[in-house]
């Protein structure tokens, strides 16, 4: 399927972003890589910064898809918890660029309007994964906390991991130690065992 000048530029940006960082990135490089006029490249964006901006929404939009799409709504507390490290170390390994500009990019520099819209995209994460994990936490199957904690136990430790391996530090795989992450997210989040609780 042929791609339209707007993906073209899009496209070109996350190379260039992931070959010079923001800063070293120009508008120039991005428009040689996407064959693109200078014409062109403003009828869709208004500056670098603008269309950084768009392409973090885009990436953020397709992995919180990854995520909501590995999640089984009916899955028990320890099974949802392996299918979100997994996913996650998935979409890492498998859009290494995507990851690098999602995780590693500066985004110091985000209009109120992007960072509006991330809000919003977190928000509709949450409420995903909030259908399969409410049922779970109210049966005691999962500790009770909020969503922001419940994520940064998930995805923080695999995330610290993965973070060697997108700089290029650590090249052996991350999925790799998937099983290790997932008996660590498990130790912190899962509720009690019925087992723990007839001993208590």
């Amino acid at each position: 399927m042929a791609t339209t000048a707007r993906e073209d530029l899009l496209a070109a940006g996350l190379a260039v972003f992931d070959r010079d960082g923001f800063e070293g990135a120009t508008v120039a490089a991005i428009r040689t890589r996407a064959r693109a006029s200078n014409g062109s490249f403003f009828h869709f964006f208004g500056s670098k910064k603008e269309l950084a901006g768009t392409l973090f929404l885009e990436i953020l939009q397709r992995y919180h898809a990854a995520m909501l799409t590995a999640l089984d709504p009916a899955a028990s507390a320890r099974d949802g918890i392996a299918q979100l490290v997994r996913a996650h170390l998935d979409w890492v390994v498998n859009f290494r660029r995507e990851a690098r500009f999602l995780f590693e990019i500066s985004r110091a520099e985000w209009t109120e309007e992007v960072r509006s819209a991330q809000r919003a995209e977190n928000s509709r994460l949450a409420q995903g994964v909030e259908r399969w994990r409410a049922p779970l936490v109210a049966r005691g199957a999962l500790l009770p906390m909020t969503p922001t904690l419940f994520f940064s136990q998930i995805i923080g430790p695999a995330q610290v991991f993965c973070r060697a391996w997108l700089s290029g530090r650590d090249r052996s795989d991350p999925r790799e130690q998937a099983d290790i992450l997932i008996a660590c997210a498990i130790r912190a989040l899962a509720g009690p065992t019925m087992e723990q609780r007839h001993e208590s």
